[in-house]
């Protein structure tokens, strides 16, 4: 089993940054990658970024790019993402999440490991 926990969500003004982490447990030499996804209210989850765990392939979704960043420790059981320059649009639920099989990290229905989720809210 993997557990997976987010932390690091808050309330920021437009324009501002904010770094979320995951922290994996567990078996977490079975876990192939990490990914986030957030959930707007009244909206799907959607894809956001992922990064192998032990490689260096990273995945961003399209409103992600040049603005969100993954990395990891050096321990690789802790997932980092940091957002830039945030616009209300980004306010919603981040959840991290952890794929065990070699699946496309970029495809929700890959992961089988899900975090409670941490609150993004961005004012405008």
């Amino acid at each position: 089993q993997v557990q997976v926990v987010e932390s690091g969500g808050g309330t920021v003004q437009a324009g501002d940054s904010l770094r979320l982490s995951c922290n994996a447990s567990g078996r977490t030499d079975d876990i192939f990658a990490l990914g986030w996804f957030r959930q707007a209210p009244g909206k799907g989850r959607e894809f956001v970024a992922a990064g192998h765990r032990l490689g260096f392939s990273t995945y961003y979704a399209k409103f992600a790019e040049g603005r969100f960043t993954v990395s990891k420790d050096s321990t690789k059981n802790i997932q980092y993402l940091q957002m830039d320059s945030l616009s209300a649009e980004d306010t919603a639920v981040y959840y991290c999440a952890a794929v065990t099989t070699h699946s496309d990290p970029r495809l929700i229905y890959s992961y089988e490991y899900w975090g409670q989720g941490t609150q993004v809210t961005v004012s405008s």
